[in-house]
């Protein structure tokens, strides 16, 4: 029930009415999207829209596809985000009952999206929610980098709750949103953090064993994850890192695990209940490319502590190289964790 964003996960008010890892062969990027307008504070003779530098907010009714619209509804809806938009019994406020993804956007490039989509839908099908229309879902997040001002780093989340309680069987009405701002400046995480192996309290086998605990989707249920971060930041740390209570190292609570040993790069298996990691692809294409050999297997946080380099990847702050783990240091090669933030960022090819 992780993600790998790196990133607050907060993107509405509620009010009572209506107006929102394995490691698998990656997706090209997408192409860079041109800004749909002049930059702010230029002038300029069309009527066209300017593009804004505020966070930008698209309700995405047609989120299932045209059946669920109501007389000329349009699917995608550009909204005020400084207003209430959701309603305060719909599920994903009530019950944390919903999906979501969190995109980077890097000077225009949006990347990974198919693959976001394809783990959207993974995750709703695993809660049970009606298969998603991602074709609209794409023209959203496109509309949504279009409505944004350029800047250099933005991210650009997508929601999808179970919709308002009380909906009878087979007519519920699914509520998405996407949500795209700046991204905040992770300098600082990029160059080390420190981390502490927290216990998760469910075993690496529980996908098999308990599919109900829905480990491996991206849940809007939140609080544990952050929870555990605040625990983290006690313990004078930036991160956590999740441990099943088998004794194996997961994954962070937004972020994907990398763990080098030798000339050889090592990941959770997706079966051991985490997510899988968007970033990672990208990052494991390049290793491949140039002859490393890359592998799924369960370590210990002692195997991890006692390696060559572990790196937490995500969407948003790409690859933060972990520098301690419980008081341990670890080697850290700033030159190879510049390399694979360029290739999560699409700045570089694999």
């Amino acid at each position: 029930m992780t993600g790998a964003d790196g990133v607050d996960n907060g993107a509405m008010t509620t009010a009572s009415s209506p107006s929102d890892h394995a490691a698998a062969a990656p997706a090209a990027p997408e192409a860079a999207v041109p800004s749909a307008a002049p930059a702010p504070g230029t002038t300029t003779s069309s009527d066209a829209p300017v593009a804004s530098a505020a966070p930008v907010l698209l309700l995405v009714p047609g989120i299932i596809g045209p059946s669920a619209l109501g007389a000329g509804e349009e699917p995608i809806v550009l909204a005020d985000g400084t207003a209430p938009q959701l309603r305060v019994t719909d599920l994903g406020v009530t019950r944390g009952e919903g999906a979501f993804e969190t995109i980077g956007v890097f000077d225009g490039r949006i990347m990974a999206l198919a693959p976001h989509l394809e783990r959207l839908q993974r995750s709703a099908t695993m809660m049970e929610l009606p298969e998603l229309d991602l074709d609209v879902l794409a023209q959203a997040v496109r509309r949504a980098v279009d409505e944004h001002a350029d800047v250099p780093e933005l991210l650009v989340r997508i929601f999808v709750s179970s919709g308002p309680e009380g909906g009878a069987p087979g007519t519920a009405r699914l509520t998405a949103w996407i949500h795209a701002k700046a991204a905040p400046d992770y300098s600082g995480e990029r160059a080390g953090i420190r981390v502490v192996a927290l216990d998760r309290g469910i075993p690496s086998t529980a996908p098999q064993t308990s599919p109900w605990l829905l480990a491996g989707a991206k849940t809007m249920s939140y609080a544990i994850n952050m929870a555990m971060i605040r625990e983290a930041e006690r313990r004078d740390a930036q991160d956590a890192l999740f441990v099943s209570s088998d004794g194996y190292a997961l994954e962070g609570p937004t972020s994907t695990l990398l763990v080098r040993r030798g000339d050889t790069f090592t990941t959770t298996p997706a079966s051991a209940g985490v997510l899988p990691g968007t970033s990672l692809g990208s990052v494991v294409a390049g290793l491949r490319a140039g002859g490393l050999d890359c592998t799924e297997e369960l370590l210990t946080p002692a195997e991890v502590a006692a390696s060559d380099g572990a790196w937490l990847l995500s969407s948003g702050r790409l690859a933060a190289p972990i520098t301690h783990l419980d008081g341990i240091a670890l080697p850290v090669d700033m030159e190879l964790s510049r390399r694979f933030c360029d290739l999560i960022a699409g700045r570089a090819q694999a």
